[in-house]
């Protein structure tokens, strides 16, 4: 007769792998009543746990990592990771776990860090984020046998789970909005353009106004900070045909146009419309207030801890999909001017 599998549990139980493991190993995670089903039903399937399993469990760290190969600067001005990491503490410390963070200049430092971590015991897994342009990092987590998680990601990753963002629905939305207030010249001041989704994203726009006659789309790299999107911002008024409304890949470059508009010789919103593809505090509080897509951040995080802790207790998790986001219009964005600014 074939062994029962936690797989086998969870089926007849009606819960997650996860929760299954949590009951069998005597951990937290699971309601009283919601332990006592699953040993019973484990017991009447003849469950028995293996000696390598129960040694793999008590040899664990208790702690998931995560490694952001980005500027000291970003990580201050920028409320996106910290959201991030406020989302997998609170769902990982209630399973007794932890998360350990670290800061890199670069891809090659990330990888060192999540090959140190693995071979230190220092993490049970890592959750990932800003999938590159030919990114070495899934090989590498794969190789390792690390359980790893991918946190925005447009397409599925062989051998690890990954958190699903469709960003031609987003893009749609912000063209909608303004081209329905009369834009027909439309800029795009980008994140990184080593970037997965910088690319998508992009190559989404251009296909947009490729199908719509009259709309033009021009796009400038920015870096996600405030000086980057200031740049960026003076790179596209400097055309000869400006925009009159801008797209930007994150809060704080949308935020640095509005506050600076002054100097670069433009007014928010009569002259020029600013959205921007993340919501913040810093879109709510300056003045006019930042037309933007909130979406639930914290959450997001909590299913991809909820995920890694999945994978971590049973070999393997699903795929999930990133909260949907929702376009929030505030004063940044208004009707098309109707005369053509000079520059």
């Amino acid at each position: 007769m074939k062994r029962p599998t936690i797989i086998d549990i969870a089926r007849e139980v009606g819960v997650s792998k996860a929760a299954v493991s949590y009951a069998l190993n005597g951990r937290a995670g699971v309601s009283a009543q919601t332990r006592d089903r699953i040993l019973d039903v484990a017991a009447s399937m003849g469950w028995r746990a293996s000696s390598a399993a129960r040694a793999l469990s008590n040899d664990r760290a208790a702690s998931v990592g995560i490694v952001l190969a980005r500027s000291p600067e970003d990580l201050r001005t920028e409320p996106f990771f910290m959201q991030i990491v406020t989302g997998l503490e609170q769902t990982l410390s209630v399973h007794g776990f932890s998360v350990q963070f670290a800061l890199t200049a670069d891809t090659d430092t990330e990888l060192a860090t999540y090959r140190r971590w693995w071979a230190e015991r220092r993490v049970d897994g890592v959750l990932a984020t800003d999938l590159r342009v030919s990114d070495p990092r899934p090989a590498v987590l794969r190789d390792l046998g690390t359980p790893a998680v991918f946190f925005g990601t447009a397409e599925t990753m062989a051998g690890i789970p990954v958190m699903r963002v469709d960003d031609a629905d987003v893009v749609t939305s912000a063209i909608e909005h303004l081209t329905g207030l009369g834009h027909r010249r439309i800029g795009h001041v980008q994140g990184p353009l080593d970037l997965r989704h910088t690319v998508r994203r992009g190559e989404v726009l251009q296909l947009i106004a490729r199908e719509s006659p009259g709309l033009t789309v021009t796009h400038a790299p920015g870096d996600y900070t405030e000086e980057g999107g200031v740049r960026a911002t003076r790179r596209l008024l400097a055309a000869r045909n400006p925009p009159t409304a801008i797209i930007y890949d994150n809060d704080v470059m949308a935020v640095a146009a509005v506050v600076h508009a002054a100097e670069l010789g433009v007014r928010v919103p009569e002259e020029l419309s600013v959205l921007a593809w993340d919501d913040s505090m810093l879109c709510r509080v300056v003045r006019p207030a930042v037309s933007a897509f909130a979406h639930n951040i914290v959450a997001d995080a909590a299913t991809a801890a909820r995920m890694l802790l999945e994978l971590i207790e049973t070999g393997v998790a699903d795929d999930a999909a990133l909260t949907p986001r929702r376009l929030v219009p505030r004063a940044s964005t208004a009707t098309a001017p109707t005369r053509r600014r000079s520059t």
